[in-house]
């Protein structure tokens, strides 16, 4: 299989390494030369500059990890071309041209699948397993936090100039750290309200949101709410479930999952695989991707699955901005976008 990477910052070397360590060796370089690192891991693999050429190369799969804003210049051509796509997350900075990737990829049946790689956390998968199995009761509440030092990401770079950092590449806290909503929806479904406090409240020298408080309610009653912050030394992220019938807990610092079953007053702590590390969840989606390019698998993190994370974080903004409860009826993300 040809395989094109659009986009070679840290993440899309991460991919480049791991297609090797696959085995795959058929792979074209998109860029355009604005990455601040090194070039010498780049040497011996084809170059385009002009996406067209590089689409005329005929690749069967195309990984777009360029800046957000970026994703769909790259991606819309892809699928209307008939490449299979690993789309980073989020998949856009707005809503804009989503309907327009959906309908290209349907017309050239080509799979899509979104780069939320904390679907492949064996933490997090334990907790899907339990919540499903019913063993501590429904769900109720829910608190996550996940806080980063942002001038900590890439200290071979200005932060202030990174696409985290800029709000015309799409960055700001909600969309880069977006996981958390995309991994809650994966547990408890679809959402029907949110609210959100957010802003630039650091000491950073940032044109984006730093801060972010969001409240959810989901379809199923659930109720909770995720913290978001650009400036947490050291970092945080963890989440905690309230159930009727016990708690689970969930640090990603940690070495597994805590669950606490109020019908025999315990806790029981479920570890990670031995030797498990964050690189795990990128090789494991990187597999995945090669069963969804060959047929074998269907996409685990879907284009609307994408596009519904995306949805939120801009519900986020909106609901600051408006100062009032967004909820599906009163969404105007599509608007702004």
């Amino acid at each position: 299989m040809k395989f094109m990477i659009a986009g070679l910052g840290s993440i899309g070397r991460r991919h480049l390494r791991l297609l090797k360590a696959l085995g795959e060796t058929d792979i074209l370089l998109y860029r355009t030369h604005q990455s601040t690192l090194p070039e010498d891991d780049l040497s011996g693999y084809p170059v385009e500059t002009d996406l067209a050429a590089a689409l005329a190369a005929r690749p069967d799969a195309v990984i777009v990890s360029n800046p957000t804003a970026l994703h769909l210049d790259v991606a819309i051509p892809a699928a209307e071309q008939g490449c299979h796509i690993l789309l980073e997350k989020p998949v856009s900075h707005n809503l804009t041209g989503l309907d327009k990737l959906k309908q290209a990829a349907e017309k050239s049946g080509v799979r899509i699948l979104v780069g939320f790689q904390f679907r492949y956390h064996p933490g997090l998968q334990k907790i899907v397993d339990t919540l499903a199995s019913g063993e501590v009761g429904r769900p109720v509440s829910f608190g996550a936090h996940w806080g980063e030092y942002l001038p900590g990401w890439h200290p071979w770079e200005d932060y202030r100039t990174s696409y985290s950092a800029r709000k015309d590449l799409g960055g700001g806290v909600i969309r880069t750290l977006t996981h958390p909503l995309d991994y809650l929806h994966w547990m408890f479904g679809e959402v029907d309200a949110l609210w959100s406090f957010n802003g630039q409240l650091s000491d950073l020298e940032l044109e984006v949101v730093d801060t972010a408080e969001i409240g959810l309610r989901f379809a199923n009653r659930v109720i909770g709410s995720v913290h978001l912050n650009y400036l947490q030394r050291p970092p945080r992220h963890q989440l905690e479930i309230v159930c009727t019938g016990g708690t689970i807990r969930w640090d990603n610092a940690g070495t597994g999952v805590e669950i606490y079953r109020a019908v025999d007053g315990l806790w029981e702590f479920f570890p990670l695989p031995d030797g498990f590390e964050r690189d795990d969840l990128f090789r494991q989606q990187m597999q995945h991707f090669l069963q969804v390019v060959r047929g074998e698998a269907s996409p685990r993190c879907t284009l609307d699955d994408g596009a519904f994370a995306l949805e939120l974080a801009l519900a986020a903004h909106q609901s600051a901005e408006q100062n009032a409860l967004w909820t599906p009826s009163t969404s105007h993300v599509g608007e702004s976008a």
